[in-house]
Order: C-alpha cells, then sequence, then structure tokens
C-alpha cells in the first residue's frame, strides 16, 4: 500500500525536464508537437501554428519556443525556453535548451535544476554505413554535461525516425551506440524511444509505424518518471548562507538583528544550537520568522528570518550549520567546470568565484585533466580550457567558503567564476573534493 500511495504522489510532483542535443535534432519542434497532442495551447498559439503552415499541411511547431527573432531567422535556439503545461497526471516544466555548440552555458542553465533530460538524436544525420554508429559530438558533450549535473533520468529520442521508413535495426544501431557512450559516462536509467517528432509519432500516443517498439510513449515515460529529491531534511544537515542582516530598529531598547536567507539543506527548530563558519562561534536559535510570521522550525528549501541568542560579528557569506556538522570552511577545492568564455581560462588570472551568497577572488592553481568529447579520453597534458571545455581543475581561494560536494547538495556544492574585469560569467563549476 505504502509503494502504491508513494507511486501515486510521485505521478502528480511536477516534472522539470530540458530537451538536448545537436543542432536541427528537432528539439523545438518536439516540444511544439509535445504540447498541441497533449492540448495543451491557448487559442491564440493555435492561431499562430496555423498562420506557419507550410504549403498548406506542414505546421512549424518550434515557433511555440523560439520566441527571439535571431532564432527564427537562422532557425536555431539560442536562448532557454521554458514552457508550461499539465496532463491529468502531472504538471510538467520544459527548458527548451539551444544544440548549438556556442550555446552550450545556456544549455548547462537549463540543465542545472532538472529532473529528467531528453536527449534528441537526428537519425537521418548518422552514418550507418560502418559497423558502429558514430554519434554527433555535440551529443557527447550534452550527455557528459548531463553526468556531471547528475541529471537522474535520460530520455533518448530517436527523432526524424520517419525519413528512415522507421527501420528498426537503425533505431537499434543507435540505442546500441548511446548505450555505450552511457557506459563510459556513467549515465544510469536511459530510455529509449523512436519518434517523429514533425509527424507525432511516439510523442503523446503510441505510433502504428513502430509495431516493433515495446515502449511508451514519449509523453507516458514522462508522466510515469519519479522525482527525485535528494534535499536532506535532517537536522544535522543544516546548511544556511546569510544573504542579508537585517536591522529593523537600531535603539538600544529594543534593537532586533535577524540573519535573513534560504535553508538549502536540513531543517531547524527554535533552540537548536548552531555554529557560525568560517568564524567558528557556537550560539542557539531564539527566533524563526518565515513570510508569514513566527514559526517553531522551518525545512530545506524555505526563506527564513534567525535570531540568535548572542551578538555575534556575522555578515552575508557566512554560513549557520548545525553544530555538530562536519562542514567545515575551506580555501581549497577540486572542481568540475564547464568553461563558457570565448577567451581561454588564463592560469596567472584571478577570477570571482560565487558560491551561494558569498564572493571572493579564486585563482584556478591547475588544470588535471580535460575531457574530449570525440573519445571520450581524459587529456592530463593542458593547462588550460577553452569554450565549452569540460575539465578537472584545482582552486585556490582568497578567503573561505563553507561548501560541500555536488553531490551531497546542488546548491551548497555549485559555484561560477567571473571575469572581474567584464563580470562575465565564464564558467559553471561542480565540487568533487574539499
Amino acid at each position: 500500500m505504502k509503494d502504491y500511495i508513494m507511486s501515486n504522489l510521485n505521478q502528480y510532483a511536477p516534472l522539470r525536464f530540458i530537451t538536448a542535443g545537436s543542432v536541427d535534432d528537432g528539439k523545438s519542434t518536439l516540444i511544439g508537437r509535445l504540447l498541441y497532442d497533449s492540448k495543451a495551447l491557448l487559442s491564440d498559439q493555435l492561431l499562430s501554428l496555423d498562420k506557419s503552415k507550410s504549403n498548406g499541411e506542414v505546421i512549424d511547431f518550434s515557433i511555440l519556443t523560439d520566441g527571439l527573432e535571431a532564432e527564427r531567422e537562422q532557425g536555431i535556439t539560442i536562448d532557454v525556453a521554458y514552457r508550461y503545461f499539465s496532463t491529468a497526471k502531472r504538471k510538467f516544466i520544459i527548458a527548451d535548451t539551444p544544440g548549438h555548440e556556442q550555446y552550450t552555458r545556456n544549455m548547462v542553465t537549463g540543465a542545472s535544476t532538472a529532473n529528467a533530460a531528453v536527449v534528441l538524436i537526428d537519425a537521418s544525420q548518422l552514418d550507418f554505413s560502418k559497423e558502429e554508429v558514430e554519434l554527433l559530438a555535440q551529443t557527447k558533450r550534452h550527455s557528459a554535461i548531463l553526468k556531471h549535473l547528475n541529471t537522474p533520468h535520460i530520455i533518448v529520442a530517436v527523432n526524424k525516425m520517419d525519413l528512415l521508413n522507421f527501420e528498426q535495426n537503425k533505431f537499434n544501431a543507435i540505442t546500441a551506440a548511446y548505450t555505450k557512450l552511457a557506459k563510459q559516462l556513467g549515465l544510469k536509467e536511459v530510455v529509449f524511444v523512436p519518434v517523429s517528432a514533425l509527424q507525432g509519432d511516439n510523442i503523446v500516443h503510441k505510433s502504428d509505424a513502430t509495431p516493433w517498439y515495446e515502449g511508451e510513449a514519449l509523453l507516458t515515460v514522462l508522466e510515469n518518471l519519479p522525482t527525485d529529491d535528494h534535499q536532506s531534511e535532517k537536522a544535522e544537515d543544516f546548511h544556511f548562507p546569510v544573504q542579508l542582516v537585517s536591522r529593523l530598529d537600531q535603539d538600544k531598547q529594543d534593537d532586533f538583528r535577524g540573519y535573513q536567507g534560504r535553508i538549502e539543506s536540513g531543517s531547524i527548530r527554535k533552540g537548536d544550537k548552531v555554529r557560525i563558519e568560517p568564524t567558528g562561534y557556537e550560539t542557539r536559535i531564539t527566533e524563526i520568522y518565515s513570510p508569514n510570521g513566527l514559526v517553531q522550525s522551518a525545512k530545506v528549501g524555505e526563506q527564513v528570518t534567525l535570531r540568535l541568542a548572542d551578538d555575534i560579528d556575522i555578515s552575508r557569506g557566512d554560513t549557520f550549520l548545525a553544530e555538530n556538522s562536519a562542514t567545515v570552511a575551506t580555501k581549497a577545492l577540486k572542481a568540475t567546470v564547464c568553461w563558457f568564455d570565448q577567451r581561454a581560462l588564463n592560469p596567472a588570472r584571478k577570477y570571482l568565484l560565487k558560491h551561494t551568497t558569498l564572493t571572493v577572488f579564486a585563482k584556478v592553481s591547475s588544470v588535471d585533466r580535460v575531457l574530449d568529447v570525440q573519445t571520450l579520453s581524459h587529456s592530463a597534458q593542458a593547462d588550460s580550457l577553452k569554450m565549452n571545455d569540460i575539465g578537472e581543475v584545482q582552486i585556490s581561494l582568497q578567503k573561505p567558503i563553507t561548501a560541500t560536494t555536488y553531490a551531497q547538495n546542488i546548491a551548497t556544492g555549485s559555484f561560477i567564476l567571473i571575469d572581474e574585469a567584464t563580470y562575465h560569467t565564464v564558467a559553471a563549476g561542480m565540487i568533487l573534493e574539499i
């Protein structure tokens, strides 16, 4: 009975998923078809689709997600487009991410909060004359990023099967190639679906064109995915970065001093003892304010204001931890980074590292290895990172930060690097070791 109840709760939990893959794989078209066939479009959107018909027959579904004029002119996705829809079983938030290598950073942004990813592969672009099908480089790059971001569920939609007459042997060749890639990267929970986004085969309903396919349509797969939530609510995992020190009244007789922020992990109750990092001071929680007023407790994800029993020198970027937490402040990190900037990493330069609510100066002290997306091997010879490279690096910080690994907690285990001169975000990082 318990499993049955949990299964039904998962069906109704909102699912955030992205589409990923190479240019022209049909990501925008797939989302448009998904919205159209699930009857999730408004009347004005249906009118726009009707006007988009070419030769009076073919609908351009990509106009539903490609909102920028430059996207429509070039026929590519540049920005991340978010769409919301629901079925009788579940609510969905879709992020249509760019396939072009130049906009890999936008794909990372969309994937960072996703519960699942639909990786599209354009079957018509692959060469089946060889013994093993070679997947496109961007498919490999996006899959590697999804692995580093710990995306729980991967659905591979083999698109444009109508151009291959829905041949089962070619679908099998693609699934074999991606299964090999998934094994190399360490991806788990991979599901394969043969589809035609333009024609609607296996998008919302099972297609008669693929009688050999025994799985479910794409929408059914998405509806039944569990929403994995790894956020801990244990009191011993309490992690609260201070965003703002609130002083409402500086009168000595009624001096209100509260510390505002978001609980990134664990839970807290009135009276609990906490430790402040990086100073190591210990004190006790006397009051907890939520947006609705005083409460006795709060948990991960909630925005709160905390008051303490002692007056301690605390500022933005300091972190409240459970008294017995094993987490400590550190000035050295080992991390995986995705390099976004057109200018290569300069190990001689200092960058700004933004982690939760704290920004500190940082230097990439060494590049340990760089992933070759073609061979999936790692080069230990590189001493820099170029645009869209994925590498493991050592980072030294000017001031300590209170962090966890990315595997322990996404919010406290991730960061961005910023160019101090231009304030461009040059990289996104996932902490491997403290």
